[in-house]
């Protein structure tokens, strides 16, 4: 179980919104290359970043701060935010990105996807951001008529390496998981879920660890990290069965 720490990036900087909203954007690193040194040094193994300016403008914006990031981590780093292409896709694994993150062109032209995953082996995530159960597109400035569920069994057996399910009611907002949808979806395909937005706080972490979750890949955590709501050898000890935490309470 895999608790990836989440750079998002705005004009160059490190930042988190509220519910989508980039004008609620709150800068938590001026150098985003630092945060990564960061979270490698506190013993995370991947690194999980948005180009959220390429979100809105369906192009790679952040680019020199991906760059520096990859310079700065050994972690693997997997990115989304503006990658729209089969020539960006090659662009970005060819310079060290483990994964790729495809979200609006999931949706738009799901055939580029099952052609990325041929071409580029184990290396393609698909994002689903869904507002009311349904999936948004353009940094979620777009809603869709399409389902959740929908979309994801259009992948089944394409080669998907991951699929990061975030609900953005609660991205930003400390709200808790929607473990019930994150988990329906996890149900309802063989690709691997990562669970995303809102995750809260010890509880969960400990969550991560229930019977129901351990199909997931796992979950990504941003505003707790950073806010300090989460300590990271604390959870990391929990994931990995040596710790019990000291401030989750769980029904």
């Amino acid at each position: 179980m895999i608790l990836f720490p989440a750079i998002d990036l705005k004009d160059g900087q490190c930042v988190r919104l509220k519910l989508g909203d980039m004008a609620t954007a709150t800068v938590y690193n001026e150098n985003p290359a630092d945060q990564a040194r960061a979270f490698e040094k506190q013993g995370f193994e991947w690194l999980h970043v948005v180009d959220l300016n390429g979100a809105f403008e369906g192009q790679s914006v952040n680019s020199a701060a991906v760059g520096a990031i990859l310079q700065a981590t050994k972690n693997p780093v997997q990115l989304g935010g503006g990658i729209r292409t089969l020539a960006q896709i090659e662009d970005w694994l060819d310079r060290g990105l483990a994964r790729v993150i495809l979200g609006t062109v999931a949706v738009r032209d799901p055939d580029l996807v099952k052609k990325a995953c041929r071409l580029f082996p184990g290396k393609i995530a698909v994002g689903i951001d869904a507002k009311g159960g349904k999936v948004a597109v353009e940094g979620w400035a777009e809603a869709s008529e399409l389902g959740v569920i929908e979309l994801a069994q259009k992948f089944e057996g394409a080669g998907v390496s991951a699929i990061i399910y975030t609900d953005i009611d609660r991205d930003g907002v400390l709200a808790g998981i929607n473990w019930d949808s994150t988990i329906a979806l996890a149900d309802a395909v063989s690709i691997p879920v990562i669970a995303s937005g809102g995750l809260a706080s010890m509880d969960d972490v400990v969550r991560m660890t229930m019977p129901d979750a351990q199909k997931l890949e796992g979950a990504i955590s941003g505003r707790a990290l950073y806010d300090g709501r989460i300590d990271p050898a604390e959870a990391l000890a929990v994931l990995r069965g040596r710790g019990k935490p000291a401030s989750a309470v769980l029904d």
